[in-house]
């Protein structure tokens, strides 16, 4: 199987609050990693769509990312905006966590699926400040969909929502559309944010969001696959 679920914002130190959300965050931990328990087994993938840790450094983060590194089920992680801790793809991948995969500019294999993606930007227009953000993470995406080989269905990991405040889809879904992407989840959503939640098939991709919150902390199936003998 092929599970998803995004906005962990695992904290180990216990300064964090996520409770500005509402009181559905009360014990969110406890809640993420028995849900995880229950729902994933150790051949099953988890997709992770972004703010994961609060930490500010790859050596504190180290403590959040072990902890789910001994979660059943292989991960594959991507950057979310409160991501502080996130290196480069060598530093990340000097931790020697046993069961994650770092996606970035790159993609994952698991059976007949490539898991592509980035972290995505809020929509801007080229008038905007923050456009080379927006446009850099479009390349980005561009580059990991680009490196994955043909013949293979694609399923996006986004941490920003690929559509406008007014529900419209914005250019991460059109370059998905473009590239055949079947499958596409996202979270960075919660609280009232919540209302912006598009989901269901657009122009043939399939949108999941993720946040944690949406889902009750409980990982979605994205896919029934089993591993290939």
């Amino acid at each position: 199987m092929i599970y998803s679920i995004s906005d962990l914002h695992l904290d180990y130190t216990k300064e964090k609050t996520m409770t500005l959300f509402g009181d559905r965050w009360a014990d969110y931990e406890e809640r993420i990693f028995h849900n995880w328990k229950e729902t994933v087994k150790d051949e099953d993938l988890v997709l992770v769509a972004g703010d994961i840790s609060w930490a500010m450094s790859l050596k504190s983060a180290y403590y959040d990312l072990i902890r789910i590194d001994e979660m059943p089920g292989q991960k594959v992680f991507i950057k979310g905006n409160h991501d502080y801790w996130w290196s480069s793809l060598n530093k990340n991948n000097s931790l020697n966590l046993k069961s994650i995969f770092f996606l970035q500019n790159n993609y994952f294999e698991f059976n007949d699926y490539c898991i592509v993606g980035t972290r995505g930007w809020d929509y801007l227009t080229e008038d905007c400040e923050e456009y080379n953000i927006y446009r850099r993470e479009l390349l980005r995406l561009e580059l990991s969909l680009n490196s994955a080989p043909k013949g293979k269905k694609k399923i996006c990991m986004l941490h920003y929502p690929p559509f406008t405040n007014e529900k419209k889809p914005d250019d991460f879904h059109y370059i998905l559309k473009e590239h055949g992407v079947t499958k596409c989840v996202y979270g960075h959503l919660h609280g009232p944010g919540l209302s912006n939640v598009v989901e269901g098939v657009v122009d043939g991709v399939e949108y999941f969001c993720t946040s944690s919150d949406y889902l009750q902390f409980k990982p979605i199936k994205i896919v029934e696959t089993t591993i290939a003998k």
